[in-house]
């Protein structure tokens, strides 16, 4: 099977993209592939690190308010347009799918014109300027958040997944997670995240936060401030506390971060689609603090669905203080039973299978072919 896969500008939009091309490995293992993505956006760099084949279009997204860049915008999506066709004539995949970002506008919208089958990947629960713009065009549209179909009621087929991010994830190592930590086997470990980037926000509770995690028994908490922050929030740590205790764990970045969710007790994080698809794939609880700086506040939809179905905590930024994550943290914590019971309801709302489902999907439309 020959698959174009397209999906940029953060890692929640290239992850699944990924993980889509491997459950194809796994399934065929003479599956091919071609991603296009943006010129400027991080999949230029993550991409021809999995060794997945890549190639890019100039394009970028709309403003929300009248301005020139709008009809710059609108030129890049024509000239992207044209390309996209170039591409896909020479490489004749059998199905091509988006999974957000902009970028997928003008290669889906490609693939459509040319009567390629095609299928885009909402992994949000309100979907994304760039799929309702697509979906008119395309064969079928899978939804991450079971109930978001309706958001796509023109469509003409839409199907719930789940977030094909999920099925690597569930797959991950426990033991392998506390090895790359360095903690005892079986220790109770209390992850923060503030995304690929880091977190001013989340940062500055942490600091705030660290002279009390000591009243936290038998809890490492672990870190990760993102490569921007790292310097400065460890040594604002380490200046408040004379020493960095062995029980709190300063990083830069994960790398095998699906290694360490496996061995999470508690994880709190921003609250974006890709990412709560893995935590529920392995049935983590959750204090999420939903970005307030995305577009139609769609990550605070995210986080609500997830506390709705008692998996998660929901704790907004303007709320944050080291004093209320701390409590809020303890409270989950030193409660086993409570504690349980969320990561029970995180389970339920995970979909280990997502990629071999919407792989399903995609070979029955390639066999239309």
């Amino acid at each position: 099977m020959r698959v174009v896969l397209s999906g940029g500008g953060t890692g929640g939009h290239i992850y699944p993209a990924v993980a889509i091309a491997r459950q194809c490995e796994a399934e065929n293992p003479d599956s091919t592939f071609l991603y296009i993505g943006g010129t400027r956006g991080l999949e230029s760099k993550l991409v021809p690190q999995e060794d997945i084949p890549f190639k890019s279009i100039d394009i970028t997204g709309f403003r929300r308010k009248l301005s020139l860049e709008n009809v710059k915008t609108i030129m890049r999506f024509v000239q992207g347009v044209r390309k996209s066709k170039k591409m896909l004539k020479e490489f004749k995949p059998d199905v091509v799918i988006g999974t957000g970002g902009y970028v997928c506008g003008p290669v889906v919208y490609a693939a459509a014109k040319l009567g390629i089958p095609s299928v885009i990947h909402e992994q949000n629960a309100i979907p994304g300027l760039t799929n309702k713009f697509l979906m008119r065009y395309v064969d079928t549209v899978a939804v991450s958040f079971e109930g978001s179909e309706k958001s796509f009621s023109g469509a003409k087929k839409v199907i719930y997944t789940g977030n094909p991010r999920a099925t690597t994830v569930a797959q991950a190592s426990r033991d392998r997670g506390f090895a790359t930590l360095g903690v005892p086997m079986d220790s109770r470990v209390v992850l923060v995240v503030g995304g690929s980037r880091g977190a001013k926000a989340i940062n500055q509770a942490m600091i705030e936060m660290a002279p009390l995690l000591e009243q936290l028994h038998d809890v490492h908490v672990v870190y990760v401030t993102g490569e921007t922050y790292f310097d400065e929030t460890r040594e604002a740590i380490r200046s408040s506390l004379g020493t960095m205790p062995n029980h709190l764990h300063v990083l830069p970045y994960v790398h095998n971060m699906p290694e360490v969710l496996a061995c999470t007790s508690l994880i709190v994080n921003r609250a974006g689609a890709s990412f709560l698809a893995e935590i529920t794939s392995l049935g983590i609880p959750s204090i999420l603090i939903p970005s307030p700086n995305v577009t139609n506040n769609h990550q605070e939809a995210n986080a609500r669905t997830l506390e709705k179905g008692g998996a998660s905590l929901t704790m907004l930024e303007r709320d944050l203080t080291g004093q209320a994550l701390y409590e809020a943290i303890a409270g989950i914590m030193n409660d086993e039973s409570g504690r349980k019971q969320m990561a029970e309801a995180s389970r339920k709302l995970g979909k280990p299978d997502a990629a071999e489902v919407l792989v399903n999907e995609i070979k029955r439309l390639a066999s239309r072919r």
